[in-house]
């Protein structure tokens, strides 16, 4: 698929909308609308009891997946959103009295409050400062102490669209053996992640937002040494390697990061995602020769650098607005005290952004187009003029 054609997949772009507000949630797509159609069709007559087609979409979604950000799919698991994945790895681990977690000031609170309510083991909390929506390495580096365990930071920060040198605080966690844990929902459909390079243990995202499918349905990524060291606490009957054997009650584990789908999954939720994912999958610009999501990457960036430089334009000063471009990943924001007035406005022309912490956040995906960031920020200078 070329962006043109990516573009004719999207109802909302014909009805005169603009949309960049993927950071939020993301629309549908043709190609999600037609597999909630079959799936429809399946569960009202042709194949009430769909398992079989549920088995397959999750497979092939896995396999899609795992190409996004670098993992074998026996290494990925469904759960129903971020923060219980996150509260697997807090409560899953063994921590003593003295052991510390380093998280950062601009975290949004899924990645936050997990790790905050370790606080009754004993376990201390340090609260890396960030400074214009910026989480310097540095900072983290000198925050490491003997006690440190776990470093747990968004790969995109959802406030600043900050992104994060995973490579490099990878390389630091695994030098002083800690764990390394990334909130990727900000990231993934964005920019490339490979969680072997960069040395990634614990990975957690939804499939709402960049991705554009269903609310309700998330991911993990757990290397299978951090999973041997997990305790977990909520299993189920689907969790157990002979799960089909149903009273044999064999509490024996998988083997595979499906051990956490600990019963029903949100069937629909992963027959949409498989459909979403062809998108990114399927993506083939002319004169690329990567493919795939290198060119969603590229496009994203390009639009960020393109928009950031229209807002100074206009004396409009983004927070990343003196980032190099390697640190930025599609999320554009600006402080300003009319932010509600400015978003109200905007929304009257069918243009969509979001409003996060008295800042105008803009977040166009990969498919949006130069030509729609003028319109927005010609419709931006009219409202701060008056």
């Amino acid at each position: 698929m070329n962006i043109d054609e990516v573009r004719n997949l999207f109802p909302h772009i014909k009805t005169g909308q603009i949309y960049f507000n993927h950071a939020a949630i993301g629309p549908w797509s043709n190609l999600v609308l037609k597999r909630i159609n079959e799936y429809s069709n399946q569960r009202s007559g042709e194949a009430i009891e769909n398992y079989k087609s549920f088995l397959n979409w999750s497979s092939s979604a896995k396999s899609k997946l795992g190409k996004l950000i670098g993992a074998n799919p026996d290494r990925i698991a469904w759960i129903d959103n971020v923060s219980n994945g996150l509260n697997i790895l807090a409560q899953g681990l063994k921590w003593e009295k003295g052991d510390r977690v380093i998280i950062n000031d601009i975290e949004f609170p899924s990645n936050v409050y997990p790790f905050l309510n370790l606080r009754e083991y004993g376990v201390e909390i340090d609260i890396v400062k960030s400074e214009n929506g910026i989480v310097d390495f540095e900072e983290i580096e000198k925050a490491i102490t003997p006690g440190t365990r776990l470093v747990s930071i968004s790969a995109v920060q959802f406030l600043s669209g900050y992104r994060a040198n995973l490579d490099a605080i990878g390389e630091l966690c695994k030098k002083n053996k800690m764990i390394f844990c990334v909130d990727a929902i900000q990231a993934t459909g964005v920019v490339q992640i490979d969680v072997v390079k960069s040395n990634i243990d614990f990975l957690c995202g939804g499939t709402q937002k960049w991705l554009m499918a269903a609310q309700g349905l998330s991911y993990l990524y757990i290397t299978e040494e951090l999973q041997n060291k997990i305790v977990q606490k909520n299993v189920g009957w689907a969790s157990v390697e002979n799960a089909w054997n149903l009273l044999q009650y064999d509490l024996t584990l998988k083997t595979s990061a499906e051990r956490f789908q600990n019963g029903t999954i949100n069937a629909l939720g992963v027959a949409m995602f498989d459909a979403s994912l062809d998108i990114f999958t399927e993506l083939n610009l002319e004169n690329s020769s990567d493919g795939s999501l290198a060119d969603c990457e590229l496009r994203i960036k390009e639009n960020t650098s393109y928009f950031i430089n229209k807002l100074m334009e206009i004396g409009i000063e983004p927070l990343l607005k003196k980032v190099n471009e390697k640190n930025r990943a599609g999320i554009v924001s600006f402080k300003n005290e009319r932010a509600k007035e400015v978003f109200e406005e905007l929304e009257k022309k069918k243009i969509y952004c979001a409003v996060r912490e008295g800042m105008v956040r803009f977040s166009p995906h990969f498919y949006n187009t130069l030509e729609e960031i003028d319109l927005v920020v010609e419709e931006l200078k009219k409202i701060l003029q008056k």
